[in-house]
């Protein structure tokens, strides 16, 4: 296995020279870093090179290293069922430079990458319908950002005198916040049924 993503790898280099590859192997896994601008080029060699046929795009995911420059990760799963084989193609980018849409190599990419911009900010640049998928239109900030708060910056509800739904500040009762830390393996302080058994007493 390891020896087929290996020639998976040179064959990458030696067809497209003009493309800085970093390419790695962990886990079983080939993992290819190429640069943001060449990402469309390469997916499309990836899916139609006889060789390769990394015909299914089974997901695209961001990834947030905040210290990190640039600080986001978007992550392309492949699969080729040709040859059995997956492969993770990664580029580099930040909340300021879109990454060229694929949805032009893979029409699966379109939802993928508006998740991608929903949770995490990364602009895609081609896109088709680049909006929120999975939070309101009116969502303030990327939840899966690791800088973003995690009880947000609003709550909603549904106001019954007003019969809508309704967005204020998130505010967290006092009662939440204390906790008595008593460890459930330490037991009460009174006596249970059947406690006898095990100390001898009656």
């Amino acid at each position: 296995m390891e020896d087929q993503l290996t020639s998976f790898t040179e064959l990458l280099q030696s067809r497209l020279p003009d493309v800085a590859i970093e390419a790695s192997l962990e886990h079983g896994a080939l993992i290819v870093v190429v640069p943001r601008e060449q990402i469309v080029r390469v997916l499309t060699f990836l899916r139609d090179d006889p060789e390769m046929l990394f015909k299914q795009l089974v997901d695209v995911s961001g990834v947030d290293f905040p210290e990190r420059a640039p600080r986001f990760d978007v992550v392309y799963q492949l699969l080729s069922f040709r040859h059995n084989q997956r492969l993770r193609v990664k580029v580099r980018t930040d909340e300021n430079m879109p990454v060229p849409s694929v949805t032009g190599v893979f029409s699966s990419a379109g939802w993928f990458e508006r998740e991608v911009w929903d949770m995490y900010g990364v602009l895609f640049s081609g896109h088709p319908d680049l909006r929120r998928i999975l939070t309101d239109y009116g969502f303030d900030g990327h939840p899966q950002r690791k800088d973003f708060p995690l009880t947000g910056y609003v709550e909603l509800r549904y106001d019954v005198e007003q019969k809508r739904v309704v967005y204020e500040p998130v505010k967290l009762n006092q009662a939440y916040r204390s906790f008595d830390f008593l460890s459930p393996w330490e037991g009460p302080e009174y006596a249970l049924p059947g406690d006898e058994k095990a100390t001898g007493t009656k």
